[in-house]
């Protein structure tokens, strides 16, 4: 057992940071150390030179633990939490029929508790950034900007630009307004999203990808998610959403197209060629999508991706777990390719890449000096991890969120062995069990699929 303690870590200056290996973008760096100190790393390098270098700071060692970024949830719906296993056997485009019955029965309380709930969910997962790709409860996104920043989590945060509908006919105003008013806020920055591309006007859907690009944001929109989604599109512009979307001017740099699991070669080519970027939502594609995104292909090809949870579970690693896997059993299998893409390629799109795509790469995402410092300290003495012969493979296939001791977002502690650092998480937990309850119960939630209790019964008696 390690005899580190969360005293060593939790206090306000600088810190030496002395672990067994530091991941970094080349892999794993045995003997190497960091520096924090005001939010960042200030120094990252071989230990001894940095104990040189840094005299006048007291190392920390931290035996028996991997230093690596923390993961990056590419796409996310806070507010969503209390309903996460409604989705459970249903069929696509649940939003629909669950999601937005659900969020539009959160008041500003349990919006806010949701929010945390989701941020308390994702640290104890290893995130320490989340994209929210916007709420459709009736309360100011401050609402869920105050969750983040009172749970300790960095956050992109969407506002929703819909307005096909004249549901929101002063969007644009609000959009302009938004991308400045968290200037200078270290944990939340913002960002601009559209449902899908059918929910707003073809002057929006322009005028937002400017706005962003303009601002250094994301315009986060679900794009190629779903078989009929794919079909409205073709029936009323000819062309598939992707497609649409290019043809207005709407792909570039600053789009961040949620899913993209339904993509021709013609589409990929667009993505690579515009620089646009794609979260993969792997674990979504299991429980209700119709296909799952050619990761791999994006990857060959040099589209821009991170890995995203679209709000199934907070857990990081079981997330670039389930990235692999998938692209194994969709691709991987049928064409012969034992590796498909190896353990690298996860742990760079759920860390450094998925930063990249939600527009922080220049933030956060690495280990390297002047980023965030936005980290964990992995346990690697635990039975999955010790007897380690390719750490990225390993921490792919075996990691899990029980083998993460502290999770650092801007230079501070936010989680310690699973429980938050300054505020009470179980309490929060209690808070929303009854809070869910209410909500649910007011909420006008279609579900197709019957609970699991029911369908044994419904099984047995045939």
């Amino acid at each position: 057992m390690n005899q580190l303690t969360d005293d060593l870590l939790n206090g306000s200056g600088p810190l030496l940071l002395l672990p067994d290996a530091v991941l970094l973008p080349e892999g794993p760096a045995d003997g190497h150390a960091v520096v924090v100190a005001d939010g960042s790393f200030r120094a990252v390098g071989p230990a001894e030179e940095l104990v040189r270098t840094h005299p006048h700071l007291d190392p920390v060692r931290l035996p028996g633990h991997l230093l690596m970024p923390g993961f990056v949830d590419a796409h996310h719906h806070l507010t969503q939490s209390f309903g996460s296993a409604l989705a459970f056997g249903e069929p696509s485009e649940i939003f629909r029929r669950v999601w937005v019955p659900l969020e539009g029965a959160l008041d500003e309380e349990s919006a806010y508790v949701a929010a945390k709930l989701a941020a308390f969910e994702a640290l104890r997962g290893g995130f320490t950034t989340v994209a929210d790709a916007g709420t459709r409860a009736g309360v100011d996104v401050e609402v869920v900007a105050s969750a983040a920043r009172d749970a300790g989590i960095r956050c992109v945060l969407g506002l929703v630009c819909n307005d096909a509908d004249d549901e929101n006919p002063s969007v644009l105003d609000r959009a302009e307004k938004h991308l400045v008013r968290y200037d200078g806020d270290p944990l939340v920055h913002p960002s601009l999203a559209v449902s899908i591309p059918e929910a707003a006007t073809e002057a929006t859907l322009r005028r937002t990808a400017r706005l962003a690009a303009e601002s250094g944001a994301v315009v986060q929109i679900h794009v190629n998610e779903h078989l009929a989604g794919v079909e409205r599109s073709l029936v009323r512009h000819g062309l598939r959403p992707l497609e649409h979307l290019h043809s207005i001017g709407a792909l570039g740099p600053q789009l961040l197209a949620a899913h993209a699991t339904l993509l021709t070669p013609r589409e990929l080519t667009l993505l690579a060629d515009t620089g646009t970027a794609v979260s993969y939502n792997p674990v979504a594609s299991a429980w209700k999508g119709n296909a799952v995104a050619p990761a791999t292909a994006m990857a060959e090809r040099g589209v821009r991706f991170g890995l995203g949870t679209d709000g199934t579970r907070g857990d990081g690693f079981r997330l670039a777990d389930a990235a692999e896997s998938a692209q194994r059993l969709a691709y991987g299998l049928v064409t012969g390719d034992s590796s498909c893409g190896a353990g690298w390629t996860w742990l760079e799109h759920a860390t450094r890449g998925g930063a990249d795509a939600v527009g922080l790469g220049a933030r956060t995402g690495t280990v390297a000096e002047g980023l965030a410092a936005d980290f964990l300290l992995v346990d690697v003495t635990n039975p999955e991890l010790a007897l380690s012969w390719d750490l990225p493979w390993e921490l792919v296939r075996r990691g899990n969120r029980d083998q993460i001791t502290a999770v650092f977002v801007e230079g501070r502690m936010r989680l310690w062995c699973g429980r938050p650092v300054g505020w009470d998480g179980p309490a929060l937990v209690r808070q929303a069990v009854a809070l869910a309850r209410a909500a649910v119960g007011r909420a006008a939630v279609t579900r197709v699929h019957p609970t699991s209790t029911a369908a044994r019964e419904r099984s047995t008696a045939r």
